[in-house]
C-alpha cells in the first residue's frame, strides 16, 4: 500500500515510525513532515490545510490511505473532503471531530448523557462571562471554545489571573476570532491526571495503554501550560480498576453518545481524565492521537498499526487483535529557549548521532544545508524503553543530555509521579 500521513510534529514522526514497520506498506509519504520524518518517509511540501493540493497529490500518487493526524485539518473537514474525492482517509469526519473542535459542544454532550465531568457554564459574550466569573472563586479553569494549539486553557490560581485569561480569549482574541467566540468556565478539579486513548470505529472501543502527560513547562508542574513536556506509560501507581471505570463510565458512553447524535466517531479518541475523590472525571476529549502521548504509546504497540487503521475504516475493530508490550516507555521533550513563549528558530542541533538507547522523535525540526536545525517550540521527544519506568527514564535522560542546541531546556521530573 501507498500511505500518506498528514502533519509535521512529534506525533506524526511516531505514527510514521510505527507505519514504517508494516510489511504491507511499500511507500510512505508525509505532508509536510519534518527533519526527522524525512529519514522514514518522503516529505511533501504541502501543508495540513491545503485540502485541494492534498487530494490532488493523493490521486496523482495513487495513495491507498491518507492518515490525518492533527486537530486542525480534522476539525476543518479534511477527511470529508478526501472521501468526497473517492480517497480513503483515516480519522473522524468534521461532525465527529467537533468533540475536540468545540469545548462547548463537548461539555453539552457530556451533560446531556450524564458523563462525569467538571461543573461548568459556557458563554458567547464577554460581559455575562465576566459577571459569572466574579461570582465564582479561584482556582478556576478558563477555556477557549475552539482549537488553540493546546494553549487555550488557563488554570487560574487567582481571580485576577482568571479575568486576564477571559479578556485574552474574548476581548483580545489572542487565540483567534473563532477560537475565542465562546468560552467555558469550569470548576477546578484536583487529582492525578491520565491520558486514555482509544481506537474507535463507531460503537466498538478498544483502549490503548494509559499514559500521563506533563503540561506545565517547569519541574513540579510549575509555570505556564505547554503542549506537553513529557509522558510515560504504563502508570504503575494507577490501578487497572480505575482504567476500567473510565472505560465504562466515560469513553464507551461518549462513543455511544456520538452514534446517537448522528456523529459516529471513527478514528482515535483521546480522553483527558482526572482521578478525583468522587471518581474519574473528564477534562477534555481530543479527536486524534495525543502529542506527546503517542511517543510512548506506539513504541509499546506490537500489532501492525496499519491493520488497526484498516479495521476501523472497515468497521471490523471488534475482530482485530491488538497486542501491547510489557515494556515501560518514558518520553522527555527537549524544548527551544523561551518556549512556551517566543523562541528562535534555525539553531543547529548536534549529538543526534550520539544517541545510544532511545528513540528520537522530531517535533519541531527542519533541514537547512544538510544540517538538522530547530524549527519549533518543542523540538525533540526522546523516548526510552525499559523493563520498568526507572530504566526507561535513565535511557531517555542520558540521551537527552547527548543532544545539544543553544538554550535547550527540559523537565527533569518526567514520570517521577510513578516512583513516589
Amino acid at each position: 500500500m501507498r500511505v500518506l500521513v498528514i502533519g509535521r510534529g512529534g506525533r506524526e514522526h511516531a505514527i510514521v515510525w510505527a507505519l514504517s514497520k508494516s510489511p504491507k506498506i511499500s511507500k510512505l509519504f508525509c505532508a509536510p513532515g519534518n527533519g526527522g520524518i524525512a529519514g522514514l518517509a518522503e516529505c511533501v511540501p504541502i501543508t495540513e490545510l491545503q485540502f485541494e493540493e492534498i487530494s490532488t497529490f493523493a490521486k496523482e500518487q495513487v495513495i491507498d490511505l491518507v492518515m490525518v493526524a492533527p486537530d486542525d485539518p480534522l476539525a476543518a473537514g479534511l477527511v470529508d473532503h478526501l472521501e468526497s474525492k473517492g480517497i480513503e482517509a483515516f480519522g473522524p469526519r468534521a461532525n465527529a471531530a467537533i468533540i475536540e473542535g468545540s469545548k462547548v459542544f463537548m461539555k453539552e454532550l457530556l451533560k446531556k448523557y450524564s458523563i462525569p465531568t467538571a461543573a461548568y457554564e459556557s458563554f458567547d459574550a464577554y460581559e455575562p462571562a465576566l459577571a459569572y466569573l466574579r461570582s465564582q472563586s479561584a482556582p478556576i479553569v478558563i477555556k477557549a471554545d475552539g482549537l488553540a494549539a493546546g494553549k487555550g486553557v488557563t488554570v487560574a490560581q487567582t481571580m485576577e489571573e482568571a479575568e486576564a485569561a477571559l479578556r485574552d480569549i474574548m476581548v483580545d482574541q489572542v487565540f483567534g476570532k473563532s477560537a475565542g467566540a465562546s468560552v467555558v468556565i469550569e470548576e477546578f478539579l484536583t487529582g492525578q491526571e491520565m491520558s486514555l486513548l482509544a481506537f474507535v470505529d463507531g460503537s466498538t472501543v478498544r483502549l490503548m495503554v494509559p499514559s500521563q502527560d506533563h503540561k506545565p513547562v517547569f519541574d513540579n508542574d510549575k509555570g505556564p501550560n505547554t503542549g506537553g513536556m513529557g509522558t510515560y506509560s504504563p502508570l504503575p501507581h494507577i490501578p487497572e480498576s480505575i482504567v476500567q471505570e473510565a472505560l465504562v463510565n466515560i469513553v464507551q458512553p461518549t462513543a455511544d453518545a456520538m452514534v446517537k447524535e448522528g456523529r459516529p466517531f471513527k478514528g482515535v479518541l483521546y480522553a483527558g481524565l482526572i482521578l478525583t475523590p468522587n471518581g474519574v472525571k473528564t477534562i477534555e476529549f481530543n479527536a486524534r492521537f495525543g502529542d506527546p502521548e503517542t511517543q510512548v504509546i506506539l513504541p509499546r504497540l506490537k500489532t501492525d498499526l496499519l491493520d488497526i487503521f484498516l479495521a476501523i475504516n472497515n468497521g471490523t475493530l471488534a475482530d482485530q487483535p491488538i497486542e501491547w508490550s510489557e515494556e515501560a516507555a518514558v518520553c522527555v521533550i527537549v524544548a527551544s529557549p523561551g518556549y512556551p513563549g517566543p523562541y528562535p528558530k534555525g539553531l543547529p542541533i548536534t549529538g543526534l548521532d550520539q544517541v545510544q538507547d532511545s528513540l528520537v522523535f522530531h517535533a519541531g525540526t527542519a533541514i537547512e544545508n544538510g544540517q538538522i536545525v530547530t524549527n519549533g517550540g518543542r523540538v525533540l521527544g526522546i523516548t526510552g524503553l525499559g523493563k520498568d519506568i526507572i530504566e526507561a527514564r535513565q535511557k531517555a535522560y542520558a540521551d537527552a543530555d547527548r543532544i545539544h542546541f543553544d538554550g535547550k531546556h527540559y523537565r527533569t521530573d518526567i514520570a517521577m509521579k510513578a516512583l513516589k
